[in-house]
């Protein structure tokens, strides 16, 4: 299962690189592999600084449920609070499940996959450095949409995540 990893305050490149050591000590949950940080202009309202990216490749005997309340747990960890922010707004950290196997669920929190996770390139060019064949439930192989994606380019960030 993949995980969506994004930052645009408070040293957006550290936040990824914290997240992804405290993704390690979730319960039952082991993290597998990670993609390379990418930099994308924001989804929403352009007068706020640009996004830094990854995905991160789990394993994880939480149901998706357990999971979503333990990343939103991590994102208070960072100083995020879903509740006071607006819409695609600055944040300082956004964990989202973008695909859980083949599972396909639309309950009031959680939407499964992601929604837009087919159409973003910054979920789908880390997404697809991870996963190329990975086939995300009803939208097709990752390497597929990431080729016909035309949301704004993303770049590699060049700042090296602790590996």
């Amino acid at each position: 299962m993949y995980i969506g990893l994004g930052s645009n305050l408070d040293g957006p490149s550290g936040q990824i690189q914290r997240a992804l050591m405290e993704l390690v000590v979730l319960p039952r949950t082991r993290l597998l592999a990670h993609s390379h940080l990418y930099k994308s202009r924001p989804l929403g309202p352009q007068n706020q600084p640009d996004y830094i990216n990854a995905v991160a490749m789990l394993a994880t005997g939480l149901a998706p449920l357990e999971l979503l309340h333990s990343l939103w747990k991590l994102e208070e960890g960072h100083g995020r609070w879903r509740m006071r922010e607006r819409r695609w707004g600055a944040r300082s950290l956004d964990l989202d499940i973008l695909v859980y196997g083949d599972i396909r669920l639309q309950l009031p929190e959680l939407t499964l996959p992601h929604p837009g996770v087919h159409l973003r390139s910054f979920v789908l060019y880390p997404l697809a450095e991870l996963a190329p064949a990975l086939v995300i439930p009803g939208h097709g192989p990752v390497q597929t949409l990431r080729d016909r994606c035309h949301t704004p380019p993303i770049e590699r960030y060049e700042e090296a995540v602790n590996e």
